[in-house]
């Protein structure tokens, strides 16, 4: 697998089936993630379509590099992946010591942090997830140039503008 389009094919078949928190096809998720990546090139676009696969299906960092998966967007992948045992914010901070890989947390945030998602939630979890997600900002944004900050959060979430603003 060697291009974005064979890559989006497998996070296709790897999310079958599956819906996020408000019931979207999960795939559009990660292609949205993915899609606030094209201006940091091809791997990171990859990362960003494969960023929640070891996590949330039965795929394998092996798989992927058997799969011809570039090693580095492999890396990436595994960097956000979440590690049993681990505290969210401890991942977070975990995550900003790869640049790459903070740069596809970022994207994952933004998306996940958007009006229209949250919308679909509870009252109680949407603004725990807020919470979360506010907090994980300060140390994601902290550790990435602002303007790939700013690149990002205007291809997937233009509302967090107003956050990065006040914050910087």
């Amino acid at each position: 697998m060697k291009s974005v389009e064979e890559v989006d094919a497998w996070a296709q078949r790897a999310h079958a089936g599956q819906v996020d928190k408000i019931g979207v096809p999960y795939v559009e998720h990660v292609r949205a993630v993915a899609a606030g990546l094209v201006p940091f090139g091809d791997e990171l676009v990859m990362a960003g379509l494969l960023h929640d696969v070891l996590e949330d299906t039965d795929t394998t960092a092996g798989d992927l590099l058997g799969a011809g998966v570039p090693a580095r967007v492999v890396e990436i992948v595994e960097a956000v992946t979440h590690r049993p045992g681990q505290a969210y914010e401890e991942r977070i901070r975990r995550i900003t010591g790869d640049p790459l890989a903070t740069l596809v947390k970022i994207a994952d945030n933004a998306h996940n942090s958007r009006p229209d998602r949250a919308a679909g939630l509870s009252a109680d979890l949407r603004e725990r997830l807020a919470a979360k997600y506010r907090t994980a900002r300060a140390t994601l944004w902290a550790a990435a140039d602002r303007r790939d900050v700013e690149a990002i959060v205007r291809a997937v979430n233009p509302a967090l503008l107003v956050e990065l603003d006040e914050g910087r």
